[in-house]
């Protein structure tokens, strides 16, 4: 007998789900944060960070980040340390990398070459000393 087809169906994933990105705050939303925590009394704070879907250690680097330079701290940073190379010396050190296995290559390459006309010149001795 034979088999049923098999239906195939596609699924279509929902945009709702998909992986979301980093979220970024604007310098007047970490301000109005910081003040409204500051104006927070005892255990109100927790319903703050709730309600706003936040961490304690985002408002406390905040916090710190505003103490420490003002409202020019609370601009958008890149998150990461910063790149201890530039793209010139990441460049040349690409470069160097490439130039130290070619230079090997060539060396292995050399000792092939030295190899061949040692044999080929044991080959020519054999030779002459059979005749």
């Amino acid at each position: 007998m034979p088999k049923n087809a098999t239906v195939v169906t596609q699924v279509l994933p929902k945009p709702e789900l998909e992986k979301r990105g980093r979220r970024s705050f604007t310098t007047e939303y970490k301000l109005s944060i910081i003040q409204q925590a500051d104006a927070c009394k005892y255990g109100d704070l927790g319903k703050l960070l709730r309600r706003e879907k936040l961490y304690s250690t985002q408002v406390a680097n905040w916090r710190q980040e505003f103490a420490d330079k003002g409202v020019e701290g609370l601009n958008k940073s890149r998150p990461g340390p910063a790149p201890v190379n530039s793209a010139e010396q990441k460049r040349i050190t690409q470069l160097e990398k490439e130039n130290a296995r070619l230079r090997y290559q060539l060396e292995v390459k050399d000792q092939c070459i030295s190899l061949q006309k040692k044999a080929i010149l044991l080959v020519e001795t054999l030779e002459q000393a059979s005749e």
